[in-house]
């Protein structure tokens, strides 16, 4: 029985990994309030070097409309603005020479509508992935009563201990999605 539990327990691994993905994915999507997350993908060209905004830059949300930037080093606001305007957050950055403003624009019904289908295909994608997971699973488990190392009786119940992991997985999901939704969504 330790193989299978070694089996669950790797697919359980692979899934809260997904998870963790598919939530830091949705945070990148910017809804009508002011979050630090929206700046996540954006890198700065440092001396050279690629870097995370949030590596050379103090971020602050300063109200629910907007987002505040301080460098920490005055002759990087060219570099920040210029990688704010070049990312897709659709976002105008104010440079007044030492901060950074962003003024989060309220979303309109269509620009909500668009995102919250964004975040039905990333959770989409997610599923897909967990039923990979799945799929390499079960081809596990058979491989190991095929291999004599389990039984059948022991074969069953691993597949159904892996559904049960894949079902758990899916209304995490569906929560995380519908909470975002709602958050789009509301005005």
């Amino acid at each position: 029985m330790g193989m299978i539990e070694d089996v669950v327990g790797d697919l359980k691994g692979n899934i809260d990994t997904a998870i963790a993905a598919f939530k830091s994915e949705l945070g990148k999507l910017r809804t009508g309030r002011a979050s630090v997350s929206v700046l996540d993908g954006i890198k700065v060209d440092y001396y050279g070097v690629p870097t995370p905004l949030n590596q050379v830059a103090n971020l602050q949300v300063a109200d629910a409309r907007l987002i505040t930037i301080k460098p920490w080093e005055r002759n990087l606001i060219g570099e920040i603005e210029k990688a704010i305007r070049n990312s897709d957050i659709g976002i105008n950055p104010q440079n007044d020479g030492d901060l950074i403003r962003l003024p989060v624009p309220p979303l309109n019904e269509e620009r909500r509508k668009d995102l919250v289908k964004r975040a039905k295909n990333q959770g989409e994608e997610t599923k897909i992935g967990m039923r990979n997971h799945r799929r390499d699973a079960n081809d596990m488990l058979k491989e190991l009563e095929k291999g004599k190392e389990i039984s059948e009786d022991e074969l069953k119940k691993g597949l159904e201990k892996v559904q049960a992991e894949i079902d758990r997985g899916t209304k995490m999901v569906d929560e995380i999605l519908a909470t975002k939704e709602k958050e789009i969504l509301d005005i």
